[in-house]
């Protein structure tokens, strides 16, 4: 008997102690947790490999860089090892010297290509030099503005292609597009008429990346104005690997400006 009344004791007791720890605990639950409003973990908080392609003519493609480091992509994609988001580095150059921006259009129609550019997380691209070029060969001894203006209507309406057949396969990837520069300047040291056209090329590039509202405008013109610096290839047309080193660092300056952390969703920052 003794011993039932024992237990019976000793069960109000617990029951006691389990409502007191109840009572204590229930302000607790209760408790405004405000600190943590607003916190959020960005994406590239967990890296992730990172696929990087490069489009268009031969300075993404490196030519003149004597040290055969791939031009300015070779020396950005290896920057970006360090970012904040990259595990891993997964690039792939698909630049070619020559290239003109109707037959980046007609390269981007290929599967092979298509799957890469849907794979993309950050693309590379330069598009324009030859398409003024193959003026500047058509009109060799009767060089005037006008043709360059007729054709820059044109150039316009193909890079509008070109963004929305990367955009219909990648509605998220970075597009970084450098501007053009005058080779002319090694050789006039006035300014000249083909100065005033580089500019106007170069907006119409601008303008299409503003547009387009992922995408980043690196001008690269000041860099190749005239040769103090050793910039040129001895081609005197493609930047050497001074000049490529010149433009590495321009690219990572000038994303850094457009906002990288914004314009990857968050997924990369520098």
């Amino acid at each position: 008997m003794r011993r039932i009344l024992i237990l019976i004791v000793f069960s109000f007791v617990l029951s006691g102690c389990q409502e007191e720890g109840i009572s204590e605990q229930m302000p607790f639950l209760e408790r405004d947790n405000t600190a943590f409003e607003g916190f959020f973990v960005p994406d590239y908080f967990i890296p992730e490999t990172i696929n990087v392609i490069g489009l268009g003519d031969s300075l993404t493609q490196g030519v003149g860089d004597e040290l055969k480091r791939d031009g300015y992509f070779g020396r950005v994609t290896l920057a970006m090892n360090y970012w904040k988001g990259v595990k891993d580095l997964e690039p792939i150059n698909l630049a070619k010297r020559g290239r003109r921006s109707d037959q980046l259009i007609k390269q981007l129609e290929d599967e092979d290509i298509q799957e890469s550019v849907k794979k993309a997380d950050v693309i590379y691209m330069t598009i324009g030099g030859n398409d003024m070029m193959k003026i500047v060969k058509a009109n060799l001894f009767n060089l005037t503005e006008k043709p360059f203006y007729v054709e820059l209507g044109k150039f316009e309406n193909r890079l509008d292609e070109v963004f929305k057949m990367i955009r219909g396969l990648n509605g998220d990837a970075v597009i970084v597009v450098a501007g053009l520069y005058n080779p002319l300047s090694i050789v006039i040291d006035e300014a000249n008429e083909f100065d005033t056209i580089i500019e106007d090329w170069n907006e119409a590039i601008e303008i299409q990346t503003i547009m387009d509202g992922k995408a980043c405008f690196v001008p690269v013109n000041d860099l190749f104005s005239g040769n103090e610096n050793m910039v040129y290839h001895s081609d005197f047309f493609h930047p050497n690997a001074k000049g490529y080193e010149s433009m590495a660092n321009r690219f990572i300056e000038k994303i850094d400006a457009c906002g990288l952390i914004e314009l990857s969703d968050g997924k990369l920052d520098m």
